[in-house]
């Protein structure tokens, strides 16, 4: 008779989850008794924190993405997306593959990393119109988009429709939108020249906070050094507001202001995966809430990390920051608590300290707070690259991303458009005659749609 072996399941393979996968690769996942699985809706983990630089043409998209196979050995490994979880029946039900395949995987453990996704607020046309900062695909598509704009712009003969269709705004003025606005500003400013009917005046880049100052988790200094360097490069910085709505060519402010602009980019909040909502748990602002242990309070076998967990700082009310390198830990902490339990071993309490944090706001200026220090300038920005790289998984994808700096030195942007509309929209229709197959209600393929294009 066949020993049954003890089920652990990750889902998500952001920060938390692969840090936690990567150690039960190592230390149970090989054993006999014992059977690991990832699951996450891509075959890759993204390096987050260097999206701005694809969005702004800095580095390419496969740069900053690493496969999840190669560097996981042991642990299964499974493309899908999480639908729902059955705790009664400890089941987890999930789609994958173009044809939505429906997967139904039993656990006796199970970490849910499921990260965070976009939070709209319900602002009408926001969700709508709005360009997210959240995948490889946003970054691409941001980067794609500005191009395209500039090449619409250059066809129009009136001079307010160009002002408008060469606005870009952002909605938030935290790490990613004050990161990705310093990018782009960049990016617009140097592409332009490339354009002898346009000119740099028509350009117009703006942020929208609705704080005193921006990056408040660096605070007040270094937040106030960051809007000077951005309106130093021509960046227009609104404090005090919020976006109220957007119609996709007009933004309306909490105050009444209008702002005429083709583009708005969203990074005003998130919110937990809706997987986490339905789940008879105890939750802290929609996030499960966990023990010092990461195990979800009151329901054996269930454990949380990342941006999903609402985990306690020990002896107060508070809790630690959905940061990565909050999730690098928890996961880990996560990982080496559903080892311990399997192995009949001592549980280890989740204990971490921020030791810094950084941003960058345009090339080579950057802001940091590490170990308490405060930098700013081109320093920061050397910290932020150099820590960064790091801290980017595999050493192929780090001397990758050292030959892009090191090109970007001394040439300037590619400025081609590595993805149309025409090819978005090809895409898309071939996805869902492959569904339609799938299901019997579509008409057959021909030999030149071939879905490896996809699947592959």
């Amino acid at each position: 008779m066949a020993m049954k072996k003890t089920a652990v399941i990750i889902a998500g393979g952001g920060f938390a989850g692969l840090s936690a996968a990567m150690y039960l690769d190592k230390n149970l996942a090989r054993r006999a008794d014992a059977e690991v699985t990832l699951i996450n809706r891509e075959n890759f983990i993204l390096f987050t924190p260097m999206l701005h630089e694809v969005a702004a043409g800095d580095l390419y998209p496969g740069d900053i993405v690493n496969p999840l196979r190669r560097i996981l050995r042991h642990v299964k490994f499974v493309e899908a997306e999480v639908q729902a979880i059955d705790l009664s029946e400890r089941r987890i039900r999930c789609v994958g593959g173009v044809a939505q395949l429906a997967l139904e995987l039993e656990f006796d453990h199970l970490l849910l990393t499921l990260g965070s996704e976009t939070n709209f607020f319900d602002l009408p046309g926001v969700s709508e119109w709005a360009v997210t900062m959240k995948s490889m695909f946003d970054a691409a598509m941001l980067r794609n988009r500005i191009l395209a704009l500039l090449e619409e712009a250059t066809l129009q003969t009136d001079v307010a429709a160009r002002r408008r269709i060469l606005t870009f705004v952002t909605a938030g003025g935290g790490f990613a939108g004050a990161e990705t606005t310093g990018a782009i500003n960049d990016f617009v400013r140097e592409t332009v020249r490339y354009y002898p009917d346009l000119n740099e005046e028509l350009i117009r880049v703006l942020v929208i906070h609705p704080g005193d100052f921006l990056l408040p988790e660096l605070g007040q200094e270094l937040g106030d050094y960051a809007e000077h360097k951005l309106r130093e490069r021509k960046v227009d910085v609104i404090k005090g507001v919020r976006v109220a709505s957007y119609d996709g060519t007009v933004i309306t402010l909490t105050d009444g202001n209008k702002i005429s602009a083709s583009t708005l980019i969203w990074t005003a909040g998130v919110k937990p995966s809706p997987v986490i909502a339905p789940l008879p748990c105890q939750k802290e602002r929609g996030r499960l809430l966990v023990s010092e242990y990461l195990a979800v309070t009151g329901v054996p076998g269930l454990w949380a990390a990342g941006d999903c967990a609402a985990v306690p700082i020990s002896n107060t009310d508070k809790f630690h920051p959905p940061t990565a390198q909050h999730g690098l830990r928890e996961g880990l902490v996560a990982a080496k608590n559903i080892a311990a339990v399997v192995l009949d071993r001592p549980l280890k309490p989740f204990t971490f300290t921020t030791l810094g944090q950084l941003a960058t706001i345009g090339r080579r200026t950057g802001v940091a707070m590490v170990f308490g220090m405060k930098f700013s300038g081109f320093i920061a920005w050397c910290l932020w690259r150099s820590v960064y790289l790091m801290k980017l998984p595999r050493l192929a994808k780090k001397l990758r991303v050292m030959v892009g700096w090191t090109l970007d030195l001394f040439f300037s942007r590619d400025i081609e458009q590595m993805i149309t509309l025409r090819d978005v929209q090809a895409v898309s229709d071939l996805a869902r005659r492959i569904r339609a197959r799938a299901t019997g209600s579509g008409t057959p393929l021909s030999a030149s749609e071939s879905p490896s294009l996809i699947i592959n």
